[in-house]
């Protein structure tokens, strides 16, 4: 057990004297979810994927607060301190855009570059996030009532509807994803829309122009929502830098990975 309420599956791959990256995947992703962007970045890094709590392969002991993103953050910092990793970079898709905001603000000195891909700082003001936690609360009833697969691929199908994902039911990699969403186990997504989700947790907006961390914002150009939300991150902090990504909705990394890679690796190594 890597540490004491968390007991993380994770790899750890590469020449030791590469530049780590560090990735975090989005709501039911798990440890793949960059695959096919690490195979065109090869050997110039070295790469720690994982699954976070709730998904894949990772254990959550104790109660539902080792869901919050909170304390999910501090079991990966010690898990960083366990691997003897001082520093590195960090990549967060969405959910684990949100995430690794909230890494980069309170542990800055363990991140060197930050990309975020779709991400957000929450919701700004209490109303939203009560609003958003009944929306959520909602979906994971939803989730609870998932009782095979037919039934959890329904719940997929429905999901990747919404506007922000754009095209991405055509695209020839979304049948590869569905089937590594559907090894996960909707009971403990359940748990993670509760407690990790946007409403949940606290808005990071007022901490914005703290950072001083070189910090890479990718947004796909059909997704409208996260780019009018990206573009006031940007407003808040002259060290974000923000970057539309052509082809690409919500996930970019799957719909354009070539631009995906192009954008992370021009980041990171200048």
């Amino acid at each position: 057990m890597i540490q004491k309420n968390y007991q993380f599956n994770y790899s750890l791959t590469g020449k030791t004297d590469r530049p780590l990256i560090l990735f975090l995947h989005g709501f039911m992703g798990k440890i793949d979810e960059f695959d096919e962007a690490i195979k065109l970045l090869s050997d110039e890094f070295a790469y720690l994927t994982l699954d976070l709590p709730g998904h894949g392969k990772t254990q959550v002991f104790g109660g539902d607060e080792y869901y919050t993103i909170e304390n999910t953050a501090h079991g990966l910092i010690n898990l960083l301190d366990e691997l003897k990793i001082a520093n590195c970079f960090l990549i967060g898709y969405s959910m684990g855009g949100r995430l690794a905001l909230y890494l980069t603000l309170n542990f800055p000195e363990r991140f060197l570059k930050i990309v975020l891909e779709s991400a957000s700082p929450g919701l700004p003001t209490d109303a939203e996030r009560l609003n958003r936690i009944k929306l959520d609360s909602q979906i994971a009833r939803k989730l609870t009532r998932i009782v095979d697969k037919s039934v959890f691929a329904a719940f997929l199908a429905n999901w990747y509807n919404q506007p922000i994902f754009g095209d991405i039911k055509n695209h020839p990699g979304c049948d590869r994803m569905v089937a590594s969403r559907l090894q996960n186990n909707p009971r403990e997504l359940e748990k993670v829309l509760r407690f990790m989700g946007t409403g949940y947790q606290p808005s990071l907006w007022d901490k914005l122009q703290e950072n001083k961390s070189p910090l890479l914002l990718l947004v796909g150009e059909y997704d409208k929502k996260f780019i009018a939300i990206n573009t006031a991150m940007a407003n808040r902090c002259e060290f974000f830098q923000l970057k539309v990504v052509p082809h690409a909705g919500h996930n970019i990394h799957l719909e354009n990975t070539s631009a995906f890679v192009q954008n992370v690796r021009s980041f990171l190594m200048h």
